[in-house]
């Protein structure tokens, strides 16, 4: 393809670069995607694959893919002086993905490799990105800005290019944030690890994460599959700067006779390392038309096993505004500052809570490790307790209520979830053939979704509703598809062309706190943009013009 006809360069092919190539294919940009190593690693790395993900995921329709070639674990179990403190049961979160998927990481990125190749996008290997500088609008707008730069190929040639949006996906070192100048502010966390990808025989759970909170470290147990695992221990103060060396594998036994829980024999280890604990992250995730993701912008511990996934929620987060600004659509400016504020924030989490769970998992001092262990025993005894650390875990309870696209006119006390939220999931039927669905399969695709609820007047309420859909869809075209749910079972659908759903056991009314003529804007990306009740056409045609470009500006 010649390189004028490209959109988006990626640098960098892991799972972030590859989610990201995945992510702005489906809404319809162009991509090349490079990578300066020659081959894909082979090692296991991030090993989790959370509910939220697969649900973005399975917008790509990848979803089904993943987890038949992953292992579903149940949740988690934490051990102290040689009984269980903690369990974790994810099952049961609001989720179709109700559990933690292992896959290597290796296999995350052949899947999406595949998944790219089919779409007829092929990763360009043995290409390094030189360097680059940002020309014209800086970004402003999305007219006749660019970027322009240098790419070495593996025999020495170097090409020029020129793109309109580059984005850094290159990783820790990442040459596009060192060419930026974005500060990467944080430390080194002050303990040495060790890591074994390895086969385990005893008696050890295959169906859980198992942590052991030992007096001299923690030492935790992931499962690849029902006989490998993920070893992963703390050794104390770090003796010097830079990584530790690799262990042996009488070094990973060793550990494992001290710290476990007996009669585990480890052998054909895959991959013995090493590592320290690096905590940073950069302030601003966009730079005019380069942008940063995964962790070019952000790395921190692994405890909890977030980075991977949020990595890849960041190209979910940046795609459709990306095509929406590339498209003519949207306000540059608005959609892309809102990337940084959004997925900003949710790194500073990321970040906070693997700090908290990393310091907590590696308490030397006896009377502190005391009452860790019985406070972690008594919490979790609590259902809200166990509720919030699934939810956490599963990165179900990410919001963006605090982001400039997220708005709402909404009566004090009719509840519901706000505007920023995840949208859950919930069963529907069709209104005219009875065809049952989920909430979740019907605002699939690349626009927003605008859902009519008429609530408890179903029979008198939607017309006025459709009225607000046609007109906001003359005042902004090929943006949204509109959705009537009614909560009875005999609505009057008769005069609408509109899809029309039935809230099968009520639950859309209830967690969207239902009453009224209701409006809500679910975003791209599942999560709820505005709401507001009684309906307001104008009030919603306000907020959409605020990222959106109308069809009278466009006409200009």
């Amino acid at each position: 393809m010649p390189e004028r006809e490209f959109e988006v360069l990626i640098a960098g092919a892991g799972p972030v670069g590859l989610t990201m190539a995945a992510a702005l294919t489906h809404y319809g940009l162009k991509c090349r995607i490079i990578d300066k190593a020659p081959r894909p690693s082979d090692k296991s790395k991030a090993l989790v694959v959370w509910s939220r993900t697969l649900e973005l995921l399975d917008n790509l329709g990848l979803a089904p893919t993943f987890v038949e070639a992953g292992m579903k674990v149940r949740g988690a179990s934490i051990y102290g002086h040689g009984e269980r403190l903690v369990q974790v049961e994810i099952a049961g979160v609001d989720s179709p993905y109700g559990f933690p998927l292992m896959i290597p990481q290796s296999e995350t990125e052949r899947l999406l490799t595949e998944h790219l190749s089919r779409l007829g996008l092929t990763i360009e290997r043995q290409v390094e990105l030189i360097s680059f500088s940002e020309q014209a609008d800086a970004g402003a707008g999305n007219g006749t800005g660019k970027v322009t730069g240098k790419l070495r190929h593996a025999d020495g040639r170097d090409e020029s290019f020129e793109v309109p949006w580059l984005i850094g996906c290159d990783g820790a070192h990442s040459t596009v944030r060192h060419t930026l100048g974005i500060p990467f502010t944080g430390a080194a966390e002050q303990n040495d690890w060790l890591l074994a990808d390895i086969h385990v025989e005893g008696p050890l759970a295959s169906d859980e994460l198992s942590i052991f909170w030992h007096q001299t470290g923690i030492l935790a147990f992931f499962p690849i599959t029902p006989s490998r695992f993920r070893v992963i221990a703390d050794l104390g103060p770090a003796a010097g700067h830079g990584s530790p060396p690799d262990p042996t594998l009488a070094e990973v036994q060793a550990v494992v006779d001290e710290r476990g829980p007996g009669g585990l024999k480890l052998l054909d280890p895959v991959w013995l390392a090493g590592f320290r604990i690096n905590e940073r992250k950069v302030s601003d995730y966009r730079r005019g038309r380069v942008m940063l993701a995964g962790d070019a912008a952000h790395i921190h511990s692994p405890a909890g096993g977030q980075g991977m996934n949020t990595g890849m929620q960041d190209a979910f987060n940046l795609a459709w505004k990306l095509a929406l600004v590339q498209r003519g659509r949207g306000r540059a400016q608005a959609l892309l500052d809102s990337y940084s504020v959004e997925r900003s924030a949710v790194g500073d989490q990321v970040l906070r809570g693997a700090g908290m769970m990393t310091l907590m998992a590696t308490l030397r001092n006896p009377v502190a490790q005391f009452l860790r262990n019985r406070a972690a025993s008594v919490l979790t005894s609590f259902g809200f307790v166990q509720d919030k650390i699934k939810n956490a875990l599963c990165e179900l309870s990410i919001n963006y209520r605090h982001s400039p696209l997220s708005a709402e006119d909404w009566p004090r006390l009719a509840g519901g979830l706000h505007a920023g939220d995840r949208l859950p999931d919930a069963p529907l039927s069709c209104a005219t053939s009875g065809r049952q669905t989920t909430l979740h399969a019907t605002i699939r695709g690349t626009r927003h979704t605008l859902l009519l609820l008429p609530g408890s007047r179903d029979h008198d309420a939607a017309s006025p509703l459709v009225a607000i859909a046609d007109d906001l869809r003359n005042s902004f075209p090929d943006v949204f598809s509109p959705h009537v749910i009614f909560k009875s079972d005999k609505p009057n659908t008769a005069a609408s062309a509109i899809p029309a759903w039935l809230d099968m056991d009520g639950r859309v009314h209830r967690e969207l706190g239902v009453h009224d003529r209701t409006l809500i804007l679910v975003r791209p990306d599942g999560y709820i943009g505005f709401r507001c009740q009684p309906a307001d056409g104008q009030a919603l045609a306000k907020h959409l013009g605020r990222f959106l470009y109308n069809e009278s500006e466009m006409d200009r």
